[in-house]
């Protein structure tokens, strides 16, 4: 009986800790960095690449550069070489492209820092919000293009994130924003 009841409360556990770590990937963080506050969310594939949407006061907090993250196990010996390209993405089936703004040595891989751009952040994040409600999901996939091979770079090409948050949560790091601007004049 004994063991019947470890048993049960083993899988209790690690029932809850799932569940735990499920509510966990849809939160935002929203926080301030020196003048740059911003919003991010993680991953529903890998946690750890986040959908960032920063906002600078050096723009009078007005525009949010929309960017995100990959972590890619793939250790090419050019992966340099795609530094401040422009690589073929998909954002729920449509094509686009992300340029690469920055790769680092991360773990046992490296992490790639992509920018989707910069717009007006009201019209930016209620378009957004629209886009994900129509869609009910916001996935990107890095896919194969003119003279690139996507698998060549990345192991894990897609990642989605869950963004019925995504005004609430950048109305709030725009805020932030506005207070360190008021406070700097």
């Amino acid at each position: 009986m004994k063991r019947f009841a470890i048993f049960i409360s083993l899988h209790l556990f690690l029932f809850l800790l799932v569940i735990a770590y499920q509510a966990q990937a849809s939160e935002w963080t929203i926080d301030r960095y020196k003048t740059l506050s911003y919003a991010r969310v993680s991953g529903e594939v890998t946690h750890g690449d986040n959908l960032n949407f920063f906002i600078r006061a050096e723009d009078n907090c007005e525009k949010v550069y929309n960017t995100f993250t990959v972590y890619t196990y793939e250790k090419p010996g050019d992966i340099k070489q795609l530094l401040y390209k422009n690589i073929p993405i998909k954002i729920n089936g449509e094509d686009l492209t992300a340029s690469v703004q920055d790769i680092s040595p991360f773990l046992m891989g490296f992490r790639v820092h992509l920018s989707l751009g910069s717009y007006p952040i009201k019209e930016y994040i209620y378009f957004l919000n629209e886009f994900y409600e129509e869609f009910q999901k916001y996935e990107i996939e890095i896919v194969d293009g003119l003279n690139f091979t996507a698998s060549k770079y990345f192991d894990i090409r897609n990642n989605s994130w869950k963004l019925d948050e995504l005004v609430p949560s950048v109305l709030k790091a725009n805020k932030l924003c506005r207070e360190f601007s008021h406070k700097k004049l």
